[in-house]
């Protein structure tokens, strides 16, 4: 076996494999083999795994969308990605948010007005806010912001 491979398997056999975030044996935020992300001491992530985790969930989000939101038009599946991205798999299931069919249905209808109205008034929205005005504006126009 060749020296890094060794290296590795030592270093990860008295750090650990942890897939979350845990405090270390002086008390600052640790993940995965040891890496120290507490800002207290220093710690980050490089924007190379920032980039790879989000990617990973990207994914993972885009991998769960059913076949109609396939369908739609690049602004609105954006839409619907972020909310999904933001909401995580609770009020979702097979056909869509099972928490919101009244805005399901409307979008497809093509009622995007009308989902945008349903959009705005969340709890969801009053949750997040600026991000839930920006969303329910892309659905009702069918436009990408200018700042993206």
């Amino acid at each position: 076996m060749k020296y890094n491979a060794r290296l590795r398997r030592l270093i990860e056999k008295h750090e650990g494999r942890v897939a979350h975030a845990y405090t270390d044996s002086l008390g600052y935020l640790t993940i995965g083999i040891g890496h120290l992300v507490d800002q207290r001491k220093g710690g980050s992530l490089p924007d190379e795994i920032i980039n790879a985790i989000f990617d990973y969930d990207l994914n993972q989000v885009e991998a769960a969308m059913p076949d109609w939101m396939q369908k739609l038009d690049e602004v609105r599946k954006a839409v619907l990605t972020d909310m999904f991205f933001n909401l995580g798999p609770e009020p979702f299931d097979g056909d869509g948010y099972k928490d919101w069919p009244i805005f399901i249905k409307q979008i497809k209808e093509g009622k995007y007005a009308e989902a945008a109205t349903n959009m705005r008034a969340t709890l969801w929205a009053k949750q997040v806010k600026g991000r839930a005005l920006r969303l329910a504006e892309m659905m009702e126009s069918g436009e990408w912001p200018s700042d993206v």
